[in-house]
């Protein structure tokens, strides 16, 4: 099964969400979450700061992950990892391919015009925004 994650990073103020405007398919021109694939016998935490670090610049001293949850998709043999962390810090970040941004948090993230994911990024949105106590507590 081939493994992905996805990473929610908050800005220290927990107010907006950092995404990439995808350039290639699928969903190309849509917000995305930032992330990319787990090698074979990849620590799957250590894959998500890789790419994270990858993809912006953040490394695991600007923030800390959780894993939060999983999303199988039996029918193309994948699994999403979904990691999610709150900047500790002000960051510059470094784009590799997609270009960067910081969302509001308050958007709506359901809107598949707008945001790849079949609504997905809203949901995992939600679910943080639940156990936010719990998530950010060492903040």
């Amino acid at each position: 099964m081939k493994k992905l994650n996805v990473i929610l990073v908050y800005n220290k103020d927990e107010n907006k969400i950092l995404m990439c405007q995808r350039e290639k398919e699928p969903y190309k021109g849509k917000f995305n979450l930032v992330g990319g694939k787990v090698e074979q016998k990849e620590d799957e935490l250590q894959a998500a700061y890789r790419e994270l670090q990858e993809e912006t610049g953040i490394t695991h001293n600007d923030i800390t992950l959780t894993h939060i949850m999983n999303f199988q998709y039996k029918m193309s043999d994948m699994e999403l990892e979904v990691y999610a962390g709150k900047l500790n810090k002000d960051v510059n970040l470094i784009e590799e391919v997609n270009k960067l941004y910081w969302i509001n948090k308050k958007e709506n993230f359901f809107d598949t015009d707008k945001f790849a994911g079949e609504g997905n990024i809203g949901h995992m949105l939600q679910q943080v925004e639940i156990y936010k106590d719990k998530l950010f507590k060492n903040y």
